[in-house]
């Protein structure tokens, strides 16, 4: 079903990581750590890496101002995700989405269902558009992000990866902006 073409060219993409969480450092930040691996051994760029509390103001300026960048074309946020008072992330940064990535949801639970039964439920991870950059909004474990990564991201966004992925189509990711009316 779905094969790389080596015919094509890899395409690296530049690639920002925020963690939000209200404990973490650079030095404990595991989630983060395994993003920043994956991403890099991919073959892609890390431009930008932080980790800012669960604040919702702080986390849309942030990835508001990453979508915004020229040399960033994908952001992947990890942690606040949850139900608990703190979890704001998809609250923070649903209304930046121009268009909302539901698939994303649904095959991210459908890999984590996989490997951790019902508890996936507890996780309210989703993905988007926004100034075109694609945003993907992952619960804060490694666990998650390994199975986001290697089961979703990876693949979607390798330019060979076939018969389609998000790379050949981010040149058109902006036509609405375009238009005229």
């Amino acid at each position: 079903m779905n094969r790389i073409d080596e015919s094509r060219p890899f395409v690296p993409l530049g690639i920002a990581v925020l963690t939000i969480s209200d404990t973490r450092t650079l030095a404990d930040d595991k989630s983060g750590d395994t993003l920043a691996a994956r991403i890099e051994d991919a073959g892609h760029k890390l431009i930008e890496r932080a980790i800012i509390p669960d604040d919702r103001a702080r986390i849309y300026d942030t990835v508001h101002a990453w979508t915004l960048a020229e040399d960033i074309d994908v952001v992947i946020t990890t942690g606040g995700t949850g139900f608990t008072g703190r979890d704001v992330t998809p609250e923070a940064l649903e209304p930046l989405f121009e268009k909302r990535m539901d698939g994303f949801s649904e095959v991210f639970h459908r890999i984590s269902y996989d490997k951790i039964g019902t508890s996936t439920i507890q996780s309210r991870a989703t993905g988007g558009v926004a100034n075109a950059t694609f945003i993907f909004v992952l619960p804060g474990s490694p666990g998650a992000c390994k199975d986001a990564w290697d089961g979703i991201l990876k693949p979607q966004l390798d330019y060979r990866h076939m018969p389609c992925n998000f790379v050949e189509i981010m040149p058109r990711l902006d036509e609405h902006l375009k238009r005229k009316g």
